[in-house]
């Protein structure tokens, strides 16, 4: 009887896991690693700093159990949102940018990997934008993913249905989707969001707000196992 060993990712600053379970249904083993207590994350779990335990694993040699490296760094430095309406207001403070160091150490630890960062001014290569269009979804929800050392086509971007729901600049539009971030002005309430985007395993509305759609990372890790057939078959 031949065994099938399923390939391992590494969730680098996991929160409550909306990657790692997209991961999980391509097919993947998941392990997280986030700087808070994530009891929700529905995956074997690491609480500490990511970047202090990715150089722990290079360090060590255990970063060689896995096949691929997930990172999604804090991106309220250069989300649109930051540097574009709440700069504007002058609203917020100061906020960290963790995408160069990561990708230093992601060079580094030598394995293929994907950085994850939502639209803005945060400098990695658009090598991939997903949208929740693209899987009939709620919401839109756009993300850019870069690659490294490895490389998949782009999908086609398709057109949005319609507006999202809520208030925005002074106007109240209907739509077919829901905005899961910040609270009132029509934003999505906890149970919207959670159908909307798909995530089930957790109710804490700053976990669903932080969260992306399982679907994004389910299509990232199944392109990324089919590029890789040879090694997984």
């Amino acid at each position: 009887m031949t065994t099938t060993v399923r390939p391992r990712a590494l969730d680098l600053f996991c929160c409550s896991g909306g990657a790692g379970k997209g991961y999980d249904l391509a097919g993947f083993e998941v392990d997280g690693c986030d700087i808070a207590d994530r009891p929700n994350y529905p995956f074997a779990y690491h609480r500490g700093d990511a970047l202090e335990y990715l150089a722990h694993l290079i360090a060590t040699g255990d970063i060689e159990r896995y096949n691929l490296v997930h990172a999604s760094p804090p991106c309220q430095a250069g989300c649109s949102v930051t540097v574009g309406t709440n700069a504007s207001k002058g609203w917020g403070g100061a906020h960290v940018d963790l995408v160069a160091p990561t990708r230093e150490l992601l060079d580094v630890c030598g394995l293929p990997y994907v950085i994850e960062q939502p639209n803005g001014r945060a400098v990695i290569r658009k090598d991939l934008t997903l949208c929740g269009e693209m899987f009939g979804l709620g919401v839109l929800r756009h993300r850019n993913f870069e690659l490294g050392r490895w490389a998949t086509a782009k999908p086609t971007h398709p057109r949005h249905r319609g507006y999202v729901r809520g208030h925005r600049h002074g106007v109240r539009r209907e739509g077919p989707y829901v905005a899961a971030y910040g609270k009132g002005g029509g934003k999505a309430t906890v149970p919207e969001m959670q159908h909307a985007m798909g995530i089930t395993w957790t109710d804490v509305r700053e976990e669903l707000t932080e969260a992306i759609p399982p679907a994004f990372t389910h299509w990232i890790g199944t392109a990324f196992r089919t590029a890789r057939q040879e090694v997984f078959a």
